[in-house]
């Protein structure tokens, strides 16, 4: 399944300078705030609050930062790539260069592990992971996103 759902054409950003965790999560939450008319400062505290939780960096240079905020309608997706991979704490300590945020509506409940699954499940697929990192602009990187699973391989 495609995660064109998720994800706009418009929250793709193909080569995000950060130098650091909590620098990514910031330039992230300010980009979703814009886009999907929430509170950056609400956006940025529930990601960092679910990070405190356990890293979401999920290994192979792949973080998905997620949470569930009140006043969301629906479930939301930005994709970005790094311009330069950054400790992220990931699971396997390896630093992240590819971040698909999520975020849920309070009520989203089973939906939100449902897309959380589903972006794991794609970004799991080595092949989907290397287009993502070998594309450069924001057309190239949505293009793969939304590709069913078995064709982007």
């Amino acid at each position: 399944m495609a995660l064109t759902d998720l994800v706009a054409p418009n929250a793709v950003i193909p080569a995000l300078k950060v130098n650091n965790k909590k620098q990514a999560i910031q330039e992230l939450a300010a980009k979703a705030a814009k886009l999907s008319g929430q509170n950056e400062r609400v956006i940025f505290e529930t990601l960092m609050q679910r990070e405190k939780l356990g890293s979401t960096g999920v290994g192979n240079g792949i973080a998905i930062p997620h949470g569930k905020l009140p006043k969301l309608e629906k479930l939301f997706g930005l994709f970005a790539r790094l311009d330069r991979p950054i400790d992220f704490e990931a699971l396997d300590g390896h630093p992240v260069d590819v971040i698909l945020l999520l975020l849920a509506p309070e009520s989203a409940g089973a939906d939100h592990l449902k897309a959380l699954a589903r972006v794991a499940r794609l970004l799991r697929d080595p092949d989907v992971v290397r287009k993502l990192r070998d594309s450069r602009d924001a057309d190239a990187l949505y293009a793969v996103l939304a590709m069913p699973s078995s064709a982007a391989a």
